[in-house]
């Protein structure tokens, strides 16, 4: 019986000239069509030699294998379609998800950097003059503007932001940081490793709970190049505390002649407290504070892409921009083009929370989560997919406000199936769906969901699970 049946499957020169492959045949190279041909044959080749096979009764033998084999070339064609990186939709409950990409962007931004990226532009060319221009001036003034700093500089990361800082006022030098500032974010980046790179010695102070202006000005000596303060934005420490405040190490750093510095990490720039939400310390204030150099990151918390932004003071940033370094970290076009556009939207904070997706979804009712909630569970409910609308909790993510979340709402699916396959089968779908388990059961968290996905998403999900029954 199996030599019949592998005799029966179809050739790949007949496939190859299949009426109903004629498309996917059109729409990709030779190589990958016929080894796509091959591949689905030799899938039913081996689920006949393994003895897996299920013959269709009402078609002939050749016919049904046919049918099959081509259902499966289409499935790898369309696979083999797919980018590695692709969009999918989160439904974990986390905001700014590292793993995902961090921060999005809305339609308006990504149409403008469509645009920058399909044509020539002015990325190093004054238009006034007609002569060359510098990439950094297309976001300075803005970023200024935004932000009350004197000067700005723009490379690809915050990390990149601190060893370009640390490299042009303190090579050779000593850093006095406090204890219980030391941190280690994802990617194994290191406060005391990445100030060893950038060429100066690090030197700690105080103790990892509590740490006085008075045991920075103790660790002061003539070596002393910058006070750095570190803010920590994926720990917390509490209970038995002390730092010391901006003002006390800007007062001290200007006694003594020493460069402050610090290093916000995600950089937010809307104080979340009018939001019902945990304040963290704005970009506005420390820069008003006084304080010499901050920076910060472009993909948390200010709702860009990933970038390190630097502010400062006037003559500061111009030695930053002659430092050789800069050049191996700067940005490039499409960089330039998102945070333009986000800067602009900055000038009008209603307008940045209405507009940048990280914002909205941090600071928007709990009503609109609800809503998007409801439509998607009517959808589920028209398909028979047995599920309950659940109260939930969405975090901000991405190293970002740690324990602080916001309310929401989530998709608990009532399947017969372990939360483990539901969220298998979700993930592996062409469109990838992420979600989460909690107290053994598989959850979509609305938070972070847009409105215009839920139809698709409620598409995929009649797909994989109609007429699933309860456990």
């Amino acid at each position: 019986m199996k030599r019949e049946l592998l005799r029966k499957l179809p050739k790949v020169d007949y496939l190859l000239q299949y009426d109903g492959l004629k498309e996917y045949g059109k729409n990709c190279d030779y190589y990958t069509f016929s080894e796509s041909i091959k591949a689905g044959i030799d899938f039913f080749r081996q689920e006949i030699l393994n003895g897996e096979y299920e013959e269709n009764k009402s078609q002939n033998i050749e016919t049904d294998l046919t049918e099959k084999v081509v259902e499966k070339i289409k499935e790898i064609l369309k696979e083999k379609s797919l980018y590695n990186l692709r969009k999918v939709i989160n439904g974990t409950g986390t905001i700014i998800h590292t793993n995902l990409g961090r921060s999005i962007f809305s339609e308006k931004t990504a149409k403008h950097v469509a645009e920058i990226m399909t044509c020539y532009n002015n990325l190093e060319y004054d238009l006034e003059t007609g002569e060359r221009g510098s990439r950094y001036k297309h976001l300075e003034q803005l970023i200024c503007e935004v932000t009350g700093a004197e000067g700005a500089v723009v490379v690809n990361n915050n990390a990149a932001a601190v060893v370009l800082c640390i490299n042009e006022f303190a090579k050779e030098k000593e850093i006095i940081v406090s204890r219980g500032e030391l941190i280690e974010i994802g990617g194994s980046f290191r406060i005391p490793e990445i100030m060893k790179f950038a060429g100066a010695k690090l030197i700690e102070c105080g103790t990892t709970n509590k740490t006085y202006i008075e045991d920075y000005e103790s660790a002061v000596n003539e070596n002393t190049a910058m006070l750095l303060k570190v803010h920590t934005s994926n720990y917390k420490i509490e209970g038995f505390t002390q730092a010391p405040t901006r003002k006390d190490i800007v007062t001290l750093g200007r006694e003594k002649k020493i460069v402050t510095m610090e290093d916000m990490g995600s950089g937010v720039l809307v104080d979340f407290s009018k939001y019902g939400i945990t304040k963290e310390p704005t970009v506005q204030e420390a820069v008003k504070s006084g304080i010499n150099l901050v920076t910060f990151s472009g993909d948390k918390l200010l709702g860009g892409c990933q970038a390190g932004i630097i502010l400062g003071k006037k003559e500061l940033i111009n030695r930053l921009k002659k430092n050789q370094y800069l050049r191996t970290v700067r940005v490039d076009k499409i960089t330039v083009a998102i945070l333009e556009d986000i800067f602009r939207m900055y000038k009008d904070e209603r307008e940045a929370v209405k507009n940048i997706p990280t914002l909205r979804y941090i600071t928007e009712d709990i009503s609109q989560v609800r809503k998007r909630a409801d439509k998607l569970s009517k959808i589920l409910w028209e398909k028979n997919i047995l599920h309950k609308i659940k109260e939930t909790k969405a975090s901000i993510g991405g190293g970002s406000m740690p324990g602080e979340t916001v309310d929401s709402y989530g998709i608990e699916f009532l399947l017969d199936l372990s939360p483990v396959k539901i969220q298998e089968k979700f993930r592996k779908n062409f469109l990838s769906v992420i979600g989460r388990i909690g107290k053994d059961r598989f959850i979509l968290d609305m938070k972070a969901i847009d409105e215009k996905d839920i139809v698709q998403l409620g598409d995929i999900a009649g797909k994989l699970f109609g007429n699933k029954t309860k456990n």
